[in-house]
């Protein structure tokens, strides 16, 4: 339900015949990251347990061996594990690699032509994930596989969640408007660092040693980055650190929403008997409210960027002027509507391949494959691209405070040995 850049991480604990812990962040780049729990939750190969004593019941976090999320048991027969599968594996992954690249890359030209109109590219997006997820909705419904029950639950939560991703994705894309193309994927990972601390905070979660340091050192990471913007020859000098610091505070907003999403979980569990809420309740029902929230926000986001109220009716259809590109006398909408196009499709295709992935091998494998996507696309939004002809250079302490990030991000996701149940 969210759409900027950040990277789509899925990891589990594997350690075999043991039951395997399952710990997921959401990417704010991949609407479609939670199909992934909804795959496990409901492949028949797979047996979940979800223990009393812990505090969520098939939802995305970060927790300790002390606060066990659940355990997915495999039943899957070890002779399917052979040299032509891992084949499979090695060519799926390389085209998740791919693909997370290559969304990376048309996000940030999907708003080369709509640089001055980002507020309707998000009203754009984020209506029509809402009518993807509610169809989806309706065909699981009409199945039997979502029940009155689950509709049912309150709606309270969902605004809340809406609200929190409706400022998410559209000061996204307003800052992704303005910032060099190479600092989006790295400043985009601070979401990892506010997960933690609000999980923290809010949900009394309970983090390893090496999580709580690769958290400092992704924080250390962007710091350095960002910082390499105080001298004159530097990749982000020129630019007003307001823009920066709403793409840090965008990547707030959603690990807020994924907060609530797993309180969601927790309360439905209960309301529930013990059911297993189908994702695409949340989803549909907080992107129905997250388009809502953008729409009603847009005269103070509007406003924000000089728009005055008045002049948004105008605004919005300038905007769609732009993005329809109807003619050849709309000046600096090259490329429309075809860039914004290319990167809802490859965008669905990234989160359809890292489900596959997951499906094939483990996810494991996939956050290696989406981390590896990192340093990729940084490099190659520095490069010369069609209608970013300029490019970016990637100054000393940029690429510096890039490793740091890597670094952070190897030592969190290294897999924690779990503990047998008792």
């Amino acid at each position: 339900m969210a759409f900027s850049c950040a990277v789509s991480c899925v990891r589990f604990h594997v350690i075999p015949p043991k039951p395997l812990t399952l710990h997921t962040y959401t990417a704010h780049l991949s609407p479609f990251s939670p199909l992934i729990s909804m795959h496990i939750s409901q492949n028949p190969r797979y047996h979940l347990h979800f223990p009393s004593r812990s505090p969520l019941h098939g939802v995305s976090s970060h927790n300790s061996p002390k606060t066990p999320n659940f355990r997915v048991r495999a039943s899957a027969d070890n002779s399917q594990t052979s040299s032509s599968n891992t084949g499979l594996v090695i060519v799926c992954s390389a085209i998740t690699v791919i693909l997370a690249v290559v969304n990376r890359v048309f996000y940030k030209l999907a708003l080369v032509p709509l640089k001055q109109y980002p507020f309707f590219l998000a009203q754009f997006t984020t209506f029509g994930y809402a009518a993807i997820y509610f169809s989806i909705l309706y065909i699981r419904y009409r199945a039997g596989i979502v029940t009155d029950e689950m509709i049912a639950l309150p709606k309270s939560r969902f605004m809340a969640i809406g609200i929190l991703e409706a400022l998410g994705v559209a000061s996204g894309m307003a800052s992704a408007a303005m910032l060099p193309g190479p600092a989006i994927p790295l400043l985009n990972q601070t979401f990892l660092v506010w997960q933690l601390a609000l999980s923290t905070l809010i949900l009394g979660r309970k983090y390893s040693f090496n999580q709580i340091l690769g958290c400092f050192l992704v924080a250390a990471g962007v710091v350095t980055a960002v910082a390499s913007g105080s001298n004159g020859d530097q990749m982000l000098s020129g630019i007003e650190f307001i823009w920066p610091a709403l793409m840090i505070a965008s990547s707030a907003f959603q690990a807020g929403a994924s907060i609530i999403k797993e309180f969601v979980f927790v309360d439905a569990a209960t309301r529930l008997k013990g059911k297993l809420l189908d994702i695409f309740v949340v989803n549909s029902f907080g992107s129905g409210f997250q388009a809502l929230f953008v729409l009603l926000l847009l005269p103070l986001l509007s406003n924000f960027r000089g728009i005055p109220f008045p002049q948004l009716p105008s605004y919005l259809k300038a905007g769609a002027g732009c993005f329809l590109n109807i003619g050849s006398n709309i000046p600096g909408c090259d490329g429309a509507p075809l860039l914004p196009l290319l990167y809802l499709a490859t965008n669905i295709a990234f989160n359809i391949s890292l489900l596959n992935l997951v499906k094939i091998s483990s996810a494991v494998v996939s956050t290696l494959a989406a981390m590896a996507s990192v340093p990729i696309s940084i490099y190659v939004l520095s490069l010369p691209l069609p209608y970013l002809p300029q490019g970016a250079s990637l100054s000393p302490f940029f690429l510096f405070g890039g490793v740091i990030l890597l670094l952070g991000l190897l030592l969190y996701n290294i897999p924690q040995p779990a503990k047998q149940a008792p």
